[in-house]
């Protein structure tokens, strides 16, 4: 039976599903790697960890099914930056798009006179996760490996290289890099004047549905495929759920939480609003997902774990207890609210500096009020993002995915605070799925997407969602009224 594997390099793990035709989930796989954080502010990764974890998740399916894929098409977290040398070599550890070193640069941009002329130029938000602020940080504050590096890539681009010895971006990586115009579908080179970056030192864009095959034969046998398999240079993680979602219609809109989260909607023009800056991504050469994203997702819910109930190696069963704890509070956690800014933040207050904070503690508060407090903050940020984009879009449904999904609970407090029909379209990763559809259509034009079958609908509460439309106008209060103090303290 013939199947394309769709794939997704993922921040915390590669992640890779199967299917047939008919849009039948035949195999999956996954393999995780760690962060490094050597420095406050500082999030890397070792890529060839990043490298070994893509190619054992594509032979363990071929151990699965027993014959290699027709075609295999890649999605990719963003933001990423590895400086190699013309081999394709490492000179330094990944930057992750968690990465803060880069905060004074993106404020001074987004200060400047250039400023919004690069944000509409680009799509791409003025943020310390955006490559083009980390590179002008690394030329400088490290100038004798900006002059040597021959080319800056992403763990795509890195993967890339090692299949097929040449340097290529696809289109939808390029919007995410803050440097590429996304009208015109080339490297601005406005933008790269004003920072100081030679365009010399990016890769080729290309179109993200761009086939190639002739793999590098020991590569090939690592992954145990032949090496004339097709390859489809796809899109970035974001874009690809929004197809595997299949939040690609009017007034629906894809909402993802994994380690971080985000909302995204998809049209034939991008969506600018530069005091929020909502990003606008290429999922092909002619149709944008424009959104916001969230630092704070699993991530805040994994920190209540460890540092709250003292939890270490959390697996999915303290995930259930925690959920069944809470459910027993009711809607809005008796008036405490907590701002999930652990991280600091993107859409929409963009701020490094943002920290998380309780607001009106009570002595009625218990322990499950405090969980269920940092979930609904969860997903109050996410609904600040919703309600920007909103001013530009209808949206009626979110089609939701990620790893939130697994848990009753969670989604129905999302649909309680949005109070939007939430749609589940299947468990497996979204990003990965979209990846598999996008090659669907890339290898055939006339290809229809699968119908799901087993769909999951979670309508929001009445009473639930009263309680939370009084309590989120509050919650976004305490951002604005905070942020001096917060800024304070970073100190």
């Amino acid at each position: 039976m013939q199947y394309i594997l769709g794939i997704d390099i993922g921040t915390g793990s590669t992640k890779v599903v199967t299917i047939d035709q008919n849009g039948e989930v035949l195999a999956t796989a996954s393999r995780k790697y760690p962060i490094l954080q050597p420095q406050p502010g500082h999030s890397e990764q070792e890529p060839d960890k990043i490298f070994n974890a893509f190619c054992d998740c594509v032979a363990d399916v071929f151990t699965q099914l027993g014959h290699p894929p027709q075609t295999i098409s890649m999605s990719a977290a963003m933001h990423s930056v590895i400086p190699v040398d013309a081999k394709g070599n490492a000179l330094a550890n990944m930057i992750t798009w968690a990465d803060t070193r880069a905060e004074s640069i993106a404020t001074a941009i987004r200060s400047s006179e250039e400023g919004e002329m690069i944000y509409r130029t680009s799509g791409t938000p003025i943020h310390p996760m955006s490559p083009l602020c980390k590179l002008i940080w690394l030329k400088d504050n490290q100038p004798d490996l900006f002059a040597s590096v021959h080319k800056f890539i992403s763990i795509k681009e890195y993967i890339w290289f090692k299949l097929f010895s040449v340097f290529e971006i696809d289109h939808g990586m390029a919007s995410a890099t803050g440097m590429f115009d996304i009208i015109h579908l080339q490297w601005s080179s406005k933008i790269s004047d004003h920072a100081g970056i030679p365009l010399a030192k990016l890769s080729e864009p290309v179109g993200t549905t761009t086939q190639r095959s002739g793999v590098a034969p020991d590569v090939a046998s690592k992954m145990k495929i032949p090496v004339e398999t097709n390859f489809i240079i796809g899109t970035t993680d974001g874009c690809s759920a929004n197809l595997g979602s299949m939040a690609i219609a009017p007034g629906t809109a894809a909402l993802t939480i994994g380690t971080s989260g985000a909302v995204r909607v998809t049209g034939n023009k991008p969506i600018y609003d530069y005091s929020s800056m909502t990003f606008n991504y290429l999922l092909t050469d002619k149709i944008f997902v424009s959104g916001g994203a969230v630092n704070n997702g699993g991530i805040a819910i994994n920190w209540l774990l460890s540092n709250f109930l003292d939890i270490t190696g959390i697996s999915t069963k303290d995930h259930e207890e925690l959920f069944d704890r809470i459910a027993a509070v009711p809607a809005g956690s008796d008036g405490l609210i907590f701002l999930p800014y652990l991280y600091g933040d993107r859409a929409p207050i963009w701020d490094a500096k943002a920290s998380g904070a309780y607001f009106n503690i009570k002595p009625v508060h218990g322990q499950a009020h405090f969980l269920r407090a940092a979930v609904e903050g969860v997903c109050f940020a996410l609904n600040d993002v919703l309600k920007t984009l909103e001013g530009s879009a209808k949206i009626n449904q979110l089609n939701v995915s990620g790893g939130f999904t697994h848990s009753d609970e969670w989604m129905q407090i999302l649909a309680d605070i949005t109070g939007k029909r939430l749609v589940l379209l299947q468990q497996e990763d979204a990003s990965a799925v979209g990846a598999a559809y996008l090659a669907m259509q890339a290898t055939d034009s006339n290809a229809d997407l699968p119908t799901p079958q087993d769909v999951h609908i979670v309508e929001p509460r009445k009473a639930s969602t009263w309680v939370y439309s009084k309590t989120f106008p509050i919650f976004r209060q305490l951002y604005s009224a905070t942020k001096a103090a917060m800024h304070q303290l970073n100190q």
